[in-house]
């Protein structure tokens, strides 16, 4: 046998090899590219690197438990970050309206809701609250019950009509035939607040949360279940939102038993 016909056999068999070990490289390559391209199964590195960014429209009087509601969430749900926008319901459902982006709209009452609930889904009650009379700290002009703030003397700050605290206001100071006449009237309840932590009010009708919320600078004065209002806090998706079933999850997650717990501890009452 030549020497030229041994190396062509040699070369022929090695090519042959070589061509045998490529193929099952080549299909595993192609199967993980098909994972990778919208297989069922992504890398494990690409799902926990993605992080899912929620907007929460949400009422003033749910600053604070939000904030800490919030850093909770963020907690158990690593990858989850929220984003908070606190306003009277009235602007959040202009800025829903408006076609702002976001992913949750929770308002502090249903009525606010139900004008967007063309750009909802399904709300659900996740609180109440209850409104009390503000005052500087130690009730210095001694307000006892919602008659007294039709005292001619004392400065009194309420939500505007149209603010869902202003509306409960109204509700409840009609029903006693109390007439007050404010020396202002605020976009949202917590502006209310900070006139009577101010001492630029003295007196003001806010949610007990609110009045909680500043408890070295306030005093609350209880008003009787008779003469009160519950206020409702209505959450919901909204439907335009790009990360629906994370928002979803959140919406759900405020009527978890732990939810319930933060809220609960900030003083709201239980749906």
């Amino acid at each position: 046998m030549s020497l030229s016909l041994t190396v062509s056999r040699r070369r022929a068999a090695a090519a042959a090899l070589t061509a045998a070990l490529l193929v099952p490289l080549s299909a595993c390559s192609s199967d993980d590219t098909k994972k990778d391209n919208g297989g069922s199964k992504p890398s494990a590195s690409a799902s926990s690197t993605s992080q899912v960014n929620l907007t929460v429209l949400a009422a003033a009087s749910l600053t604070d438990v939000f904030k800490t509601a919030g850093a909770a969430y963020e907690k158990s749900h690593p990858g989850t970050k929220l984003t908070f926008s606190f306003a009277g319901s009235q602007e959040l459902v202009a800025q829903v309206s408006q076609g702002s982006p976001a992913d949750v709209l929770v308002t502090a009452d249903t009525k606010s809701m139900d004008k967007v609930k063309a750009d909802t889904s399904a709300p659900v009650i996740i609180a109440r609250n209850r409104l009390v009379i503000a005052t500087g700290e130690g009730n210095p002009h001694k307000v006892g019950t919602l008659k007294d703030l039709a005292d001619t003397k004392l400065k009194v700050v309420l939500a505007a009509p149209e603010v869902p605290a202003g509306k409960y206001s109204k509700q409840i100071l009609d029903k006693q035939k109390v007439v007050v006449k404010p020396v202002s009237q605020e976009p949202n309840v917590r502006a209310v607040l900070s006139k009577v932590e101010l001492g630029e009010a003295d007196a003001g009708l806010v949610y007990k949360t609110d009045a909680d919320s500043a408890k070295d600078k306030v005093d609350a004065v209880e008003i009787p279940d008779d003469q009160n209002a519950i206020a409702k806090y209505p959450a919901a998706t909204l439907k335009d939102s790009k990360n629906a079933q994370a928002a979803a999850a959140f919406v759900a997650w405020l009527s978890s038993p732990e939810g319930q717990k933060i809220l609960q501890d900030a003083g709201f009452q239980k749906p």
